[in-house]
């Protein structure tokens, strides 16, 4: 209930005209790329790090920090409860905490009301608070957003805040400096490889440039999943410590990330004395090993950790807590966020007041911020429709359920091309594969192409690695499956946008306590701005515990969630205004290029340059390597030939090689030279215990590639160069599709409508305000010559019309409205723009380009490298100037508006130095004339010298006498 209490103050502190953070958070919603949940969830962060000082919950909460200000007058309570609670803090916070409404509209804790009444000045409070927040030294802070809602941008998000206000104050301990990412045990093949999509996560949607980019590079990545080595008698470090280890020095480290393993890598091993110490067992090297990986983690300085799907650690939390305990003696430790899409905890958590008294909780404590699943679903979330087939035995749900989702969804194809998926979660390997697989392929007569079995396997039915690839790419629009069987997977970390249906037939198809996130599988989002729905097909009891799990961990119900509601976003449209410009097309010359690979040897069969391939080569001096195997003062060396890796399969080990090409080598190219392939595969592995493994010594990868070279021509690149004309329209009508309502639109919504009337009206804006102007002026002469000039003071008379600056120059801007700007800088430069004399004495109109997705002006760019071009990509300016000349566009200055971080990356100085050194000069070049010009303006210069500068560029530019092209 703390997230309650917080909400509140975190509006307040934002709606204060001097907040820090209120520029962070305008852009972010300007640049309209997060969702509602991650803003506010961003708020309550940002509010906890710099106004609450990033300091633990319960030494906030003592301090009265979340104290509301109840009038204490009006409470039936004794004088002596009341001047314990003016004079303690601690207790006061406690007493509003306990009075807290709940949903339901009834107090959060009154057996702890009415204790603290009679019991205040008795009841040691911050001990009683220190208790509920688990006790830490340091800020342990929850975030619960739903499944969906993107908690891994949300990491992401905060991970790229610390590191920018830490570049400004490195020596703040507000802000961390490096970053460890736990993913819960058991949940790793899923969840881990969706943290790496951190990596892929746009900065400028947290910060404008120069600043995203410069924060973004300062990251550095880790992933620590390389097994550790399964033999007791090989004393290797642990690969993921060396990986570690590659950043050292440690103090200074800034920008790490470090994504990982709760259990199986950071606690493995771990284990607690009676004192709850961390001990290492001396006689296992396993322990050592792991040991060695977190005493090195502890030494990473300023060091957030986050733990995704916390309420999984929650069931080894003590372990957990001892371990950040540890590492938080050193000083390193800046703060501990959780992430979970459920923040309650198994079974009711119990806190002894006194001996007559315990106050017991479900929801985990430290949960600051949490955005219910309901407002989710009328938000961004599929609307689903969940059905509960009661009096159907398990076959019949799933054939009714089957049928209903075909009816629906057999044909859906979302916008990214991905088709609609069902998910039937199956309990068991044996009932997947002998009663619902043969249901729907025997009996329903469904094709097995568009069916995916998946699971573990087991002795009787294997699983295949063709099926983890399947699973893999279940929602990339190359996946043609319709149907996944599921055992055991998928219950939550899964994300497959394309699945919009869940069924649940029985008992056991999964874990009873996670009947809620395993039917919210189907929920994720595809495409924003559409209105997606999913249904869910469940029997008597998984029913039952939906609904009992919906009511403990949400506070809604299966009705309430079919009865939603989707929540209309407030949507402005957008319309052309071509017909009425009558708007030509921009003529123009691009640059194209054309590659071509000239073989300098001839095609040979690789079956020759494999053979030669000597193994040795790549032993990695295995001859020479030994393991010390003491044994007390005894030594005695042993120089070792093998050294387990990973199970090896002959065909697995083919398909890899052929998948790392690139392309360039088929699986069956390598298999039609099996036979020389063969030997070296033996070579590099061994038999042990009737299964054959890697042997760790060879450099598995260095063979691999010597392999792929004997497919290996020497070539060289050949580039033909020419000019080619193109034609743009700076509208595609049909993209211009209704836009969310932000700040960013510009004209205003009345001037678009003002605007839009005067265009069907077809009146003149000039001749409109003058007839006005006119009409009053004869009304006061006709007033004055009757010798009635008094009543013009009390006469009513309509102030003269007044158009906008917007409006009185719409027919110099404004192809299409509203425009969309992506920064503040350009929507400036346009309004400062139409205010300009020269605009309107040159007759020059003026139009923003800067949607790519909708502009045809598009420059594709090269660079030039010994005399070679080489593409580096589309180039979409942010305004054209435009000059007309019997109905044709006969000059066009090019204006780009950027921030002024710009100026040092690399990619736009590529295009800029394109445009400017090529495309301007042959353009102008091939017309015969001055056609085109380019103007750079940045926003690190005050508005007044960008406009002195667009000013200057017009009068030079677009002078009458300025007719044949320059050389």
């Amino acid at each position: 209930m703390i997230n309650t209490l917080l909400s509140q103050r975190v509006n307040e502190w934002f709606a204060q005209p001097n907040c820090a953070c209120r520029s962070v958070i305008e852009y972010i919603e300007r640049r309209g790329q997060l969702r509602e949940a991650q803003i506010e969830a961003i708020k309550t962060y940002l509010f906890l790090k710099l106004e609450g000082g990033n300091k633990p919950l319960w030494e906030l909460f003592c301090s009265g920090f979340f104290t509301r200000g109840d009038d204490l007058s009006k409470l039936h309570i004794s004088e002596e409860a009341r001047q314990v609670f003016e004079s303690n803090s601690a207790a006061r916070a406690l007493f509003e905490y306990s009075r807290t409404p709940t949903a339901g509209g009834k107090t959060y804790l009154p057996e702890l009301e009415t204790y603290l009444r009679d019991n205040a000045a008795s009841l040691d409070c911050t001990r009683l608070i220190k208790q509920l927040f688990y006790g830490v030294e340091y800020s342990d802070y929850l975030f619960s957003l739903p499944m969906g809602a993107g908690k891994t941008f949300l990491m992401a998000a905060f991970i790229l805040l610390d590191l920018y206000f830490a570049q400004n104050e490195p020596d703040n301990p507000l802000f961390a400096h490096n970053f460890l990412i736990l993913a819960p045990s058991g949940l790793k093949s899923s969840i881990v490889p969706s943290l790496k999509s951190i990596a892929g996560f746009d900065a400028t949607w947290i910060l404008p440039e120069p600043a995203a980019t410069q924060t973004k590079n300062l990251i550095k990545f880790e992933i620590l999943d390389q097994a550790k080595s399964g033999s007791r008698k090989t004393k290797t470090k642990n690969p993921n410590s060396q990986k570690i280890n590659n950043h050292q020095p440690l103090e200074d480290l800034m920008g790490l990330v470090v994504v990982t393993n709760a259990e199986k890598v950071v606690l493995d091993r771990a284990t607690l004395n009676d004192q709850l110490q961390l001990i290492e067992e001396s006689d296992d090297e396993r322990d050592r090993v792991a040991n060695e990986l977190r005493n090195l983690i502890g030494k990473i300085p300023n060091l957030q950790i986050h733990i995704d799907e916390v309420h999984h650690a929650a069931t080894d939390d003590i372990k957990l807590r001892q371990v950040v305990n540890k590492w938080n003696t050193t000083g390193n430790i800046n703060s501990v966020l959780g992430f979970s899409g459920t923040p309650y905890l198994s079974s009711p958590e119990k806190i002894a007041v006194d001996n007559n008294l315990k106050i017991a909780f479900t929801q985990i404590t430290n949960t600051v911020f949490y955005y219910p699943l309901t407002r989710a679903i009328q938000t961004f979330l599929k609307k689903p429709t969940v059905k509960a087939l009661s009096g159907l035995n398990p076959e019949e749900i799933v054939r009714r359920g089957v049928r209903e989702w075909l009816d629906k969804y057999e044909n859906t194809i979302y916008p990214d091309g991905t088709c609609a998926k069902l998910a039937i979660y199956c309990g068991t390997i044996e009932r997947l594969e002998t009663q619902i697989a043969p249901l729907l392929i025997g009996e329903m007569g469904l094709s097995p192409d568009a069916i995916l079995k998946f699971h573990k396997g087991n002795k009787e039915f294997k699983t295949s690695r063709q099926q983890e690839i399947e699973f893999a790419a279940l929602d990339s629009p190359l996946s043609q499956k319709r149907i996944v069987l599921l055992v055991q997977i998928g219950k939550e970390g899964w994300d497959c946008r394309s699945l919009s249906g869940v069924i649940l037939s029985q008992k056991g198809d999964c874990p009873t306590n996670m009947v809620l996130q395993t039917s919210c599988r189907c929920l994720r989002q595809v495409r924003g701005g559409t209105d997606e729905t999913a249904g869910i097909w469940l029997n008597s009891e998984n029913e039952k515990q939906l609904d009992k799990q919906l009511k403990e961990e949400q506070h809604t119900s299966i009705a309430a969630i079919n009865n939603l509601q989707k929540e209309e976003e407030e949507l402005v449209a957008r319309t052309s205004r071509l017909d009425h410009l009558k708007l030509p097309r921009v003529d123009f010359y691009q640059l194209k290029v054309e590659y071509s690979t000239l073989f300098l040897e001839d095609a040979q069969q690789p079956h020759d340059k494999i053979t030669a391939i000597d193994t040795q080569d790549f032993a990695r001096d295995a001859a020479s390597k030994t393991r010390n195997l003491s044994n007390g003062a005894t030594h005695s060396y042993q120089v070792l030939k093998t050294e387990r890796g990973e199970i090896a399969s002959f065909a697995r080990w083919l398909f890899d090689i052929a998948k790392a090409s690139c392309g360039r080598i088929s699986t069956p190219e390598l298999q039609s030279c099996a036979s020389q392939l063969q030997p070296i595969f033996e070579a590099i592995t061994f038999e042990e215990d009737e299964s054959r493994y890697f042997n760790a010594l060879f450099d598995g990868e260095e063979v691999a590639s010597q392999i792929r070279l004997a497919w290996h021509r020497a070539r060289r690149l050949e580039t033909k160069s020419e000019i080619i004309p193109a034609q743009a329209h700076l509208l595609h009508i049909e993209k211009l599709a209704p836009i969310a309502r932000q700040k960013s639109l510009y004209p205003s919504e009345s001037d678009t409508t003002q605007i839009l009337e005067l265009d069907k009206s077809g009146e003149d804006i000039t001749s409109k305000v003058q007839q006005a102007s006119d009409a009053q002026r004869q009304l006061r002469e006709l007033l004055a010559a009757q010798g009635q000039s008094n009543l013009l003071d009390h006469l009513q008379i309509a102030a003269p019309i007044e158009y906008s600056n917007a409006v009185r120059h719409k027919d110099q801007s404004f192809h299409f409205v509203p425009y969309n700007f992506d920064s503040a800088f350009e929507l400036e430069f346009l309004k400062a723009a139409l205010e300009m004399d020269e605009l309107q004495q040159r007759k020059l109109e003026i139009y923003f380009n800067g949607e790519k997705d909708i502009t045809d002006f598009r420059i594709v760019c090269h660079t030039k490298t010994r005399n070679v071009w080489k593409k580096i990509g589309f180039y979409t300016p942010d305004f054209l100037v435009l000059q007309r000349q019997n109905d044709t566009i006969h000059r066009a200055l090019i204006v780009e508006t950027k921030g002024k971080g710009f100026a040092s990356q690399r990619e736009f100085v590529e295009r800029r130095a394109f445009v400017e050194d090529h495309f301007v000069p042959f353009n102008n070049e091939h017309f015969g004339y001055n056609r085109f010009q380019y103007l750079y303006l940045s926003d690190a210069d005050d508005m007044t010298i960008n406009r002195a500068r667009f000013h200057d560029a017009i009068v030079a530019f677009f002078n009458e006498t300025n007719e044949r092209a320059t050389s």
